[in-house]
């Protein structure tokens, strides 16, 4: 096993990988007086990170420990160290002494005040020159390996075969969602080379597939719902989860909020159960209780009652709503209010309380969001990011197997990790392991 001589503590952290997770685990490591070396394939840092949050960059998510561990769904329970010493109260207080002015936005979610994800990226970058990091664009890392006669690690680029030798390494590369952003999966090569295990990578917080009539006959294309329920049941009928918040209908299937948080069990699924359709159920109106539905309309009715049904449902429900309900519960093309009875209003609620949709699947990994799997957390210390089976090779962010649900989780899990990642790898270079306390810049 690799074990770093004193001689080797004048060798760099080297971290490779230039987004989230690799940025905050340079500036770790530089923080705590060890030279850092970031080495990025692309040919521009944080990539990424720009496209984050709707190009916004919801840099973390401020109802704290608990609440961001309840929206970790992948391994959540792995994190409850790293986010102890690097948690969101840290990231938020790092960037604002770093000039960049925060605000809280729904559900907890804090946002650059420019609306800017481009402003997070700079306070980086400025940040890394401010300790000297060596920033390396355009350097692919071809291989990894330790060097027992050099007790370091040597790191081969592709550019010209240089090599860099290292007293640690950080691998931050990502996982493979969002491959035009950088992350192919490069890492869990490196990471096989010594000994740890992959759990197969599959999409997460991805859109859902459907060959559902009302997808692909596009009546519902661009329809978009605001805070409505979504429900998916197992093949024998059985809750799986219940996802809160913002629904697309696309001509392929659903996105938007809710659809993403609901995507990684829709995969879980089908793996599990193959080529078997899924139910999914649309509460479009989950703050409406039957009475008041039944008792608004009813009103309404009474107030009208020549008027056309139609008319009337159009005034409480979407449109192109109105046209599925018609289709599907039978209503005559002429119906007139009073003609309605108050059953036929109870169905029309309990239709829009479990709308129908059959899911698919999912789109791939190339337009997910996420990556869930990766490397398993088996082979890494929750305190460290260090590998169990190699000393001095870490791991941060999504190269890892912990995923989040969209709202500021993802980035924080890669902030966290990531610092905890570079603050360890320096602490391990100078020998003082846990005892080490952390040098932090004002």
């Amino acid at each position: 096993m690799p074990v770093l001589t004193d001689s080797s503590t004048a060798l760099p952290v080297v971290v490779i990988g230039g987004g989230p997770a690799g940025l905050m685990a340079a500036i770790g490591a530089a923080r705590q007086g060890i030279p850092a070396v970031l080495l990025e394939k692309g040919d521009r840092l944080g990539r990424k990170l720009l496209i984050s949050g709707g190009g916004r960059c919801n840099v973390t998510n401020a109802r704290g420990t608990g609440h961001i561990i309840e929206n970790i769904p992948g391994n959540g329970r792995f994190l409850y160290s790293s986010l102890a010493k690097w948690s969101s109260d840290d990231i938020i207080s790092f960037f604002t002494k770093l000039g960049v002015a925060l605000k809280e936005e729904d559900r907890g979610r804090m946002f650059p005040v420019t609306d800017k994800a481009a402003t997070v990226l700079n306070a980086l970058v400025r940040e890394l020159s401010v300790l000297s990091v060596d920033v390396r664009l355009n350097s692919a890392v071809s291989a990894l390996e330790f060097e027992q006669d050099s007790r370091a690690y040597r790191i081969e680029l592709q550019q010209n075969a240089d090599v860099i030798r290292a007293g640690a390494v950080v691998v931050a590369s990502g996982g493979c969602s969002a491959p035009d952003t950088g992350s192919t999966g490069d890492g869990y090569v490196f990471a096989q080379r010594f000994g740890h295990t992959l759990v197969s990578p599959y999409p997460t917080s991805v859109p859902l597939v459907s060959n559902d009539p009302l997808i692909t006959e596009k009546h519902l294309q661009g329809l978009s719902l605001r805070a409505i329920v979504l429900t998916l049941y197992d093949p024998r009928n059985k809750v799986v989860t219940r996802e809160e918040g913002d629904l697309l209908f696309t001509h392929f299937g659903l996105s938007g909020p809710a659809a993403l948080r609901v995507s990684q069990y829709a995969v879980k699924l089908m793996q599990k159960y193959p080529d078997t359709p899924l139910k999914l159920a649309i509460d479009i109106m989950p703050a409406v209780t039957r009475e008041q539905f039944v008792g608004n309309v009813w009103k309404q009715i009474a107030e009208h009652p020549r008027r056309s049904f139609r008319t009337i449902l159009k005034d409480v429900v979407a449109e192109r709503l109105v046209e599925v309900v018609w289709r599907s519960m039978g209503f005559a093309a002429d119906q007139i209010a009073s003609e309605v009875g108050k059953r036929q209003l109870e169905s029309v609620y309990e239709f829009l309380k479990e709308f129908p949709i059959v899911i698919a699947g999912t789109l791939g990994l190339g337009r997910a969001t996420v990556t869930g799997g990766g490397v398993s957390l088996k082979g890494i210390d929750p305190r460290t990011m260090q590998s169990k089976l190699a000393p001095g090779l870490f791991f941060a962010g999504e190269i890892m197997d912990v995923h989040a649900h969209t709202g500021g989780y993802n980035i924080t899990v890669a902030f966290s990790t990531g610092y905890v990642a570079g603050a360890a790898a320096a602490a391990y270079m100078r020998g003082q392991g846990e005892k080490t306390r952390w040098q932090t810049r004002s």
